[in-house]
This record gives C-alpha cells, sequence and structure tokens, in this order.
C-alpha cells in the first residue's frame, strides 16, 4: 500500500507567491484561448519553474484552475459560432469517467515517471499537430460508431486532464480532427465543451486527496480568465495550419526543456 503523507501537499511549507501564479495564469489562458487547451501543458511547466512546486502537485493544481478557463473560453468560440454541443456532450461523458482514472493514478505514481510520461507526452503530441491536415468546413455527423469513437476519445481526454494535470484538449483535438477530418475551430469547440466538467471531476479528487491547494488555482484561475478571450480572438484569426505548426513547434520546445530538467534533476539525485 502507499502511504497517504507522501502524496499530500506540505502546508507547512511558504505557498508559492501570489504574481507568480497569476502569472502562470496569464499566459495559460492566452494558450487555452488560441490552441483550444486547458493551457496546463504550460502551466505545468512554468509552475514547476516560476512557482517552484514538485511535479505531482503543479499537475494537480493545473487542473484545478483549467474548469474556470475552459468556461471562459467555451463561451468566446460559441460568440464566434462554433458551438458543437452535442457531440461535445458525448466527449464529456467518457471525460468524466477518464478524469477520475488519471487522478486515481496521479497518487500512485513516481514523481520521476512522472516527468518523463509528461515530456514523451508532450513531444509526440506537437508531432501530431504538426502533422495535422485541417478542414475547417467539416463537421461530426453522429452515428453508431461516430458515438463509441467520442466516448473513447473522451475517456482518453480525461485520464491525461487527471493524470497529467491539463486540460486533455492536446489529446482530444488531434484525435477528432484525425478521426473525424473536421477543422481545427470545430475540434477545439467540442473539447472545450466537454474540457469543464473533466476538469471539475479530476479536480474535486486532487483537492479532496489534498494534493493541490485551492487558494494556489484560485489565483492561477484569475489570470486565466483575464487572459483567454485575447488568446481566442487569436484563434480565429490566424489561418489554421499556420496555428498548427505553431503551436505545435511551441510544445517541442517545451518538451526538451523539460526533458533537460528531468536528466539534471536526477544527475542531481545520484
Amino acid at each position: 500500500m502507499y502511504a497517504p503523507t507522501l502524496i499530500h501537499v506540505n502546508r507547512a511549507a511558504n505557498p508559492p507567491p501570489s504574481f507568480s501564479l497569476f502569472g502562470v495564469g496569464i499566459v495559460g489562458g492566452v494558450m487555452a484561448g488560441f490552441f483550444g487547451v486547458g493551457g496546463g501543458i504550460i502551466m505545468v511547466p512554468l509552475l514547476l519553474w516560476w512557482a517552484k512546486i514538485n511535479q505531482r502537485e503543479a499537475q494537480a493544481t493545473s487542473l484545478v484552475a483549467i474548469a474556470p478557463a475552459a468556461i471562459v473560453v467555451t463561451a468566446s468560440y460559441s460568440l464566434g459560432g462554433v458551438f458543437p454541443l452535442l457531440p461535445a456532450l458525448v466527449l464529456a461523458m467518457g471525460a468524466v469517467a477518464g478524469a477520475q482514472m488519471g487522478a486515481f493514478l496521479l497518487r500512485r505514481l513516481s514523481l520521476g515517471w512522472l516527468r518523463w510520461t509528461f515530456t514523451g507526452f508532450v513531444a509526440m503530441m506537437s508531432l501530431t499537430v504538426m502533422l495535422t491536415v485541417p478542414h475547417r468546413e467539416a463537421q461530426v455527423q453522429l452515428g453508431i460508431a461516430e458515438l463509441v469513437a467520442l466516448l473513447i476519445i473522451g475517456m482518453g481526454m480525461g485520464t491525461a486532464s487527471g493524470l497529467l494535470g491539463i486540460g486533455g484538449g492536446i489529446v482530444a483535438i488531434p484525435l477528432i480532427m484525425l478521426t473525424f477530418g473536421v477543422g481545427d475551430l470545430e475540434a477545439k469547440g467540442m473539447s472545450l465543451i466537454a474540457m469543464a466538467p473533466a476538469a471539475i471531476s479530476g479536480s474535486w479528487a486532487h483537492l479532496r486527496n489534498q494534493i493541490a491547494r485551492l487558494r494556489n488555482g484560485a489565483w492561477i484561475a484569475g489570470g486565466a480568465l483575464v487572459a483567454t478571450p485575447v488568446g481566442a480572438a487569436g484563434a480565429f484569426s490566424l489561418p489554421e495550419t499556420f496555428a498548427n505548426v505553431v503551436f505545435g513547434l511551441f510544445a517541442l520546445t517545451i518538451a526538451v526543456f523539460l526533458a533537460l530538467r528531468a536528466i539534471f534533476s536526477s544527475k542531481n539525485s545520484i
């Protein structure tokens, strides 16, 4: 059995400065609005570097901040005419179940394993996004096969959300585009609608098990709420192929820095 004291937040430690957390939220919010993701793909590394908290707490805290940001971005996308509600609800059903599985795994996996899993995951998805050819005019046509596919994608999205502290959009968006042949805005809209319930599900588990602090998540969410509409405006203004390449290159850069940090940390622990 695992020891519960090993997975709880250290309440005696000094909390990260509020301005650092708010700044993380600002950057994550722009990313969330622009790329249709929860922003955790950048918030987790920034929490490691700026807020100086460990990988497990960074991933849990990021998820706490994602739900309110996802709601604001969804509203921004709907104002632009992107609101695929029905397929998103099916996606959300799988995501809520998957988020609990991800939260369960986060409490039991080692920090070293989490570092390398997150790094490899970011690298793989960055390449996938760059190679995806979007078609913005296409929409999802729902049938039995499509419903099952959405549930499976949702479960993967939710598991990544609970485990990695991300909204899950970085998983769902490329898979939706590849599976259904839809454009980036449609895939982002579906992901964003499904993201909030998945993030709430995983966040509740993290807060209940004292892996994250509500205070930290609230400061990050505040910054994200300010910045998400700006990112959403950018998403509608840039060509989809260019936006995919920019995001892919950015995510790949993050993966390289995370790999270097993991190597450096392992050398120092020897």
